[in-house]
């Protein structure tokens, strides 16, 4: 495969499209927070969020994050709360988990400055090869390639390549013909401009060939297949889990709260008490009641019906949830990972997007 796409390079003037790809970047890009300069933390913490994550999206995160966390120093010597709450509501928390633990490491081993070479950095926690190669290359000049999605899809379309991106070894052919087109000169620009361009132009349906800055490189607009490029398995089917949660709410006003596990999905978030149920058993109310009254040694008073029933989607899951309101006593033993809080003091606990969205049915309810 690598021959084939070397063979194919052969019909690419690599200097033209270098010229035309930077030079559109140039006059085209989106104004965004994290291209305001070049400084390596801002860098890092943006590419970290956007994995996975759209554009608009991230700004107002970016943007809150860098007012609470300016410098790496800062964020390095920030309690994980603090981190967690700043992040609440964008998803895939083992992200900023792995940040927060590489800054410190950072600050600890190379005196708060990002390493600018691959050797070091690529070994900080959750810096993989797309991370690398974007801090590297838009920070410190740095000829790396940093290979997402979007540079898959256009690679793929300029250089005809049908091998199927969802497989990990096929990033490694995309590696390679970023080596051999990156402009060594200006690595930054042109590392974010096939970014760009896979962004707003080269897209995965409907692409506009017609306004692409380098549709006269690109073999696949030539051959009339654009639209089949890139060649992409699709996923292992989303498995459903069925949950029944409870909004529980003492005399006194306070709510019951629990802190998930360190390791696993969403770790270390709070949560309202859910239970996974059994479709084929009783209701999903009175499951409900029977874990409560199991976890906590008290009986919950829950409404009749369930207040909402929310979807939550996850990459590789689906959370269908049924969320009840009841009442409980005050009297149910605290510790470090059980609180009973009021609504106001709710608001320093980091809670996952589910349960974000429980709450405000809650309200909406009351």
């Amino acid at each position: 495969m690598t021959k084939i796409f070397l063979k194919n390079l052969e019909n690419v003037n690599i200097s033209q499209f270098q010229r035309d790809l930077i030079d559109w970047f140039q006059r085209e890009q989106r104004i965004l927070p994290w291209r305001e300069n070049k400084d390596p933390y801002r860098v890092w913490v943006s590419e970290i969020m956007l994995q996975q994550t759209r554009v608009d999206t991230v700004i107002p995160y970016f943007n809150n994050f860098m007012a609470k966390f300016p410098t790496l120093n800062a964020l390095a010597e920030a309690e994980e709360e603090q981190v967690l709450k700043a992040w609440e509501g964008l998803g895939y928390y083992s992200r900023v988990r792995n940040l927060h633990k590489a800054v410190k490491e950072v600050k600890e081993t190379y005196a708060g400055i990002v390493p600018d070479n691959a050797k070091e950095i690529s070994k900080l926690k959750g810096v993989g090869p797309y991370t690398t190669g974007a801090v590297l290359s838009i920070a410190y000049g740095v000829p790396e390639p940093a290979v997402d999605g979007n540079v898959m899809r256009v690679l793929s379309r300029i250089l005809s390549i049908w091998e199927d991106i969802a497989k990990p070894a096929t990033r490694k052919i995309f590696e390679e013909a970023v080596r051999e087109l990156i402009a060594k000169d200006n690595p930054s620009d042109f590392n974010q401009a096939l970014m760009e361009l896979g962004a707003i132009i080269c897209t995965p349906t409907s692409p506009s060939c017609l306004l692409c800055p380098v549709r006269e490189h690109c073999q696949a607009f030539h051959e009339g297949v654009q639209a089949e490029l890139p060649v992409k398995t699709k996923n292992k089917k989303n498995k459903k889990v069925q949950l029944a949660s409870a909004v529980l709410r003492t005399v006194d006003g306070k709510y019951l709260i629990r802190k998930r596990p360190s390791e696993g999905l969403l770790a270390n978030l709070w949560e309202f008490p859910y239970f996974e149920i059994d479709s084929n058993y009783t209701s999903a109310k009175r499951q409900l009641n029977d874990y409560l009254q199991k976890e906590y040694s008290e009986d919950a008073k829950l409404e009749n019906g369930a207040f909402a029933k929310l979807d939550h989607v996850f990459s590789h899951l689906t959370w269908n949830i049924e969320v009840y309101a009841g009442e409980v006593g005050g009297d149910i033993p605290q510790s470090e990972t059980l609180k009973l809080v009021t609504e106001e003091e709710m608001q320093k606990y980091t809670f996952p997007v589910s349960n974000q969205k429980m709450w405000k049915h809650y309200k909406e309810k009351e």
